[in-house]
């Protein structure tokens, strides 16, 4: 490999992890939603017995969903901020790159 291309940067493959990053960031904030506002489960849902009341199971498996659904929203919360940073740094190093092929250029023009 010659040393000029020991350290070449394809821009337009950080263009391309950009633009794939912000489909993912897309489609997780669809994820997102539905964790948070698609998956309720209401206290009568899974039945009541005598009086209104609510069976033992009823209120474990509730309880149980409740719990689950807020570990899923953390989890594509920590998912949507990873990829967000991940897409703004890549995208800062692209400029930066950028900015440097610019000078280069700039500078052998004269």
């Amino acid at each position: 490999m010659a040393k000029s291309e020991a350290y070449r940067v394809d821009l337009s493959s950080l263009e391309q992890v950009v633009k794939d990053l912000n489909g993912i960031l897309k489609q997780l904030n669809g994820a997102d939603s539905s964790a948070k506002y698609k998956t309720t489960l209401s206290p009568t849902a899974l039945g009541t017995g005598a009086n209104g009341v609510n069976f033992t199971e009823a209120d474990k498996m509730t309880k149980a969903h409740a719990v689950m659904k807020r570990h899923i929203e953390e989890i594509v919360e920590h998912l949507n901020e990873v990829m967000d940073q991940y897409g703004k740094k890549t995208k800062r190093a692209h400029g930066a790159y950028q900015d440097q092929d610019a000078d280069v250029v700039r500078t052998m023009n004269g």
